[in-house]
């Protein structure tokens, strides 16, 4: 048993239960950068020793983009917007961590039973990715506020990397790089577009649900 892969999986599931019941953006941005700093690692938990240049690159590029760029980006944010808190969301935080320890007990059921090609490192790897892709969903679509949002497609994307990671061996190097610069260009996108809209008009307050009050 690989114990530096088995803790960090079980971190990236805690960081994910982190999120689902918060209600504080700062340790939603917090939660999110150390599951970046996760996703690098798992890289270095193979047993062939230490990977080649290649993925030793990307996961620099991970932990420096995902650790330190994306949250670096999204509290500059926050202090411009001065919000502090997800107010009044679609879902409330306790029916949302109850919704999250469900959806992990599915996706380790379905888990467990997903034919895939290779040999898997662990068996808590694609449950992992699974549960990691369903919490980016619901942060995306249960929260009003527009950071949040902006997480939730991070998450997402971590648990598509998380996948990538499983199958390691079929997915190239430049497909998982060029997947984080468009993921990067996405966000750099969005964290402007937020920090526009909140100084253009200041009492939309970056809740997704007030939108519709804008007008040509």
């Amino acid at each position: 048993m690989n114990l530096l892969l088995e803790g960090l999986l079980v971190l990236i599931v805690l960081t994910n239960l982190l999120m689902l019941g918060s209600s504080r953006l700062g340790v939603y941005i917090r939660a999110g950068a150390l599951q970046g700093v996760g996703l690098a690692f798992l890289f270095f938990t193979g047993e062939g020793g230490w990977p080649e240049i290649s993925i030793t690159g990307l996961a620099l590029v991970t932990m420096i983009v995902k650790g330190l760029v994306f949250p670096m980006l999204l509290f500059r944010t926050i202090r411009q917007a001065g919000v502090r808190r997800e107010v009044e969301p679609y879902v409330g935080f306790t029916a949302s961590l109850l919704i999250g320890v469900a959806a992990w007990g599915f996706a380790t059921w379905v888990g467990g039973r997903l034919p895939l090609p290779g040999i898997i490192r662990s068996d808590l790897l694609v449950p992992t990715a699974m549960f990691t892709i369903f919490t980016g969903l619901f942060l995306i679509i249960a929260r009003r506020n527009a950071i949040t949002q902006v997480l939730g497609y991070l998450v997402l994307e971590n648990g598509v990397f998380t996948f990538g990671v499983a199958l390691e061996t079929s997915t190239p190097f430049i497909v998982e790089l060029g997947i984080l610069l468009d993921i990067f260009v996405a966000v750099f996108v969005m964290v402007i577009t937020l920090f526009q809209i909140n100084r253009e008009i200041e009492e939309i307050h970056m809740d997704t649900s007030r939108l519709s009050t804008l007008r040509d």
